[in-house]
């Protein structure tokens, strides 16, 4: 979700009034996949490497994050969403943890879209914590290096459990992946279009999903 506060600097505003701005842009995009049917979205909010901005900016996000859980929660039980959070807890306050823990408690029996929320979230940190349980096990005796498999690795990741992504958008023009879901998206579709995330609009949503559904997914095959 790109492009937050250099859409409040264009705009003459704050950059902090960019993230209160994508908070509704989060809320169209997630009512929306409802809407749709989606089996889930995963939205990266906080990346391990954002730590490096203002503290003001920081402390707004986790106010913002917190606000969100709170204020959204009737909305995401009247929707059947489950939400999950992925990421690392060190860093993030512990009034955020508890509403955030709290809202993922009481929408773990969901049966709808599922909602994941990528949290002081970095793909080679999980690949990291993923390899680190791995060599734990194998050196206590309880995992066989020779079976493992991709689909059981996948066990071992923040997301296990969940399906891969299908299709990646990426706003405000970012042409990287910026450390995300690297072993997830190894054959995901991208798109990116140049708007920011506050302007991203649910014909934005419609315009990715039927761009991925003209294309054609070979996964290494040829064409049939």
């Amino acid at each position: 979700m790109d492009g937050n506060g250099r859409w409040a600097e264009r705009q003459g505003l704050p950059r902090v009034e960019g993230h209160r701005r994508g908070v509704a842009s989060v809320r169209r995009t997630v009512e929306e996949g409802v809407r749709l049917g989606l089996e889930q979205i995963t939205l990266y909010c906080l990346s391990s490497e954002n730590w490096k901005r203002p503290q003001r900016e920081l402390e707004f996000l986790m106010h913002l994050l917190e606000q969100y859980m709170i204020e959204e929660r009737t909305t995401i039980m009247d929707q059947d969403i489950s939400v999950r959070v992925i990421g690392r807890r060190d860093g993030i306050p512990d009034a955020t943890l508890r509403e955030m823990d709290k809202t993922v408690s009481m929408s773990d029996q969901a049966g709808g879209m599922r909602l994941c929320l990528a949290i002081n979230y970095g793909a080679r940190r999980e690949l990291l914590d993923a390899i680190q349980r791995i060599a734990r096990e194998v050196r206590e005796g309880s995992l066989d290096p020779e079976k493992l498999s991709e689909e059981s690795i996948s066990e071992y990741l923040y997301t296990r459990g969940m399906v891969d992504p299908d299709l990646l958008i990426r706003t405000a023009g970012e042409m990287r992946i910026s450390n995300f879901l690297l072993w997830q998206i190894s054959y995901a579709e991208l798109w990116v279009t140049q708007k920011c995330w506050p302007e991203f609009e649910i014909e934005h949503l419609h315009q990715a999903i039927q761009d991925y559904a003209a294309r054609e997914r070979r996964f290494g095959g040829l064409s049939t």
